[in-house]
């Protein structure tokens, strides 16, 4: 065998995961298609869940976030109505979010796992995993001068996204995959420039949704819906700051700080569900398991959840002989999962006007209205709301 454990991808799951092995004496290897340059800059998600915080620190890995991160706990909509703010910190379970660019998050977990000697193999492309029924499944690679190769192991880990190697190996029907197209589409964008307001913020208007996050003290992420088959670049600079002006409402709060937009692009809100999360030797986990729309911060939170849940199945199967976590490790995920999907599916509702074969309507608008309306007279729906919107 290459190792007990491959593991596909070095995201935050696959990195959790071989951080946890690796200091467990499991001998693991990480494939990672791009170059180790590409994953410092690789801007993703940056709102970290209480949970989340609390598995690295428990393991050790929260050195970087607790020096740099940054606590969040208010988030402020604004309507038709007026705006509203929710110190969701101070409601439900009085938890708060960590704001750390999730680029920083993995370089700090890809150092820290090569400095206690892990292996990991960049510019190597995992192509399939076969032999998924045996006790040595293999994954066959492209090497990074483009030699075919393969691993060989006593398990994999699916961890490389939901265009990888490890979903495309399953074979037909051996999972069932749920999904759902949301029928909005975002324009993604990262500013130079610092944020606008000391909160996250949601726009609810006419012309469509607009979203700010700050990132860091020079940096802030937006988000501004737009028509399906819209591309990254077809709207100029000023074009965009003008719409995100008029969707934030600048003119009753105060223009926004602008600069130079750094990153583009287009996503699409669908989500996704496989089951189970194992076939024979291979396991997924991240967004290899589960796709969730970006609007309510998810996805990344549930990838370091699902991480430790494998890590501890895997350490017990390979060092106790106990099989039973690795048996009861796709349910307990999904437990998780279909959790996180049922409140970013009832934020896409809060935030946007439907679309698909109803469109929107007035009836529509109308029960929109009163979501908002209850979230911001009603204590209860506040304390959901929070317990919700932080939990994973």
């Amino acid at each position: 065998m290459t190792a007990e454990v491959v593991v596909l991808g070095a995201g935050p799951a696959g990195l959790v995961l071989a951080n946890l092995l690796q200091d467990n004496g499991i001998d693991c290897l990480v494939l990672e298609r791009a170059e180790r340059a590409h994953l410092r800059t690789r801007a993703r998600a940056g709102f970290l869940a209480a949970h989340t915080v609390r598995i690295l620190e428990r393991h050790g890995l929260a050195a970087g976030l607790r020096r740099h991160g940054q606590a969040h706990s208010t988030c402020e909509f604004r309507t038709e109505a007026g705006s509203f703010r929710l110190d969701y910190g101070g409601l439900g379970r009085g938890e708060r979010h960590t704001v750390y660019p999730q680029q920083l998050l993995v370089a700090d977990l890809l150092t820290r796992l090569l400095e206690a000697g892990g292996r990991v193999e960049f510019g190597t492309e995992a192509v399939a995993v076969v032999d998924l029924d045996t006790d040595h499944p293999a994954v066959t690679v492209r090497e990074p001068d483009g030699r075919p190769g393969h691993r060989r192991a006593r398990y994999v880990a699916g961890c490389d996204g939901r265009h990888g190697a490890a979903r495309r190996s399953l074979p037909p029907g051996a999972v069932r995959r749920h999904a759902c197209d949301h029928g909005v589409t975002w324009l993604g964008l990262l500013a130079e420039a610092p944020p606008s307001l000391d909160a996250v913020g949601y726009a609810v208007h006419a012309r469509g949704f607009a979203g700010h996050m700050a990132r860091t003290d020079e940096i802030t992420r937006y988000y501004l819906q737009c028509e399906r088959g819209t591309r990254a670049g077809s709207w100029s600079e000023e074009r965009v700051w003008d719409e995100l002006d008029l969707r934030m409402r600048a003119k009753e709060h105060g223009p926004l700080h602008r600069g130079r937009f750094v990153q583009r692009a287009v996503v699409d809100l669908e989500s996704d569900v496989l089951e189970p999360l194992r076939h024979g030797s291979l396991f997924l986990a991240g967004d290899a398991a589960a796709l969730v729309s970006p609007s309510a911060a998810k996805g990344a939170n549930l990838a370091v959840l699902e991480a430790e849940h494998l890590a501890h199945a895997l350490i017990a199967d390979l060092r106790h002989d106990d099989p039973d976590g690795l048996d009861a490790y796709s349910a307990r995920c999904l437990t998780h999962i279909w959790r996180a999907q049922e409140f970013s599916h009832w934020m896409i509702g809060l935030l946007h006007r439907p679309s698909g074969p109803d469109g929107p309507s007035p009836f529509h608008d109308g029960l929109r209205d009163s979501r908002l309306a209850s979230l911001r007279t009603s204590r209860s729906r506040q304390d959901w709301f929070a317990e919700h919107y932080v939990g994973v």
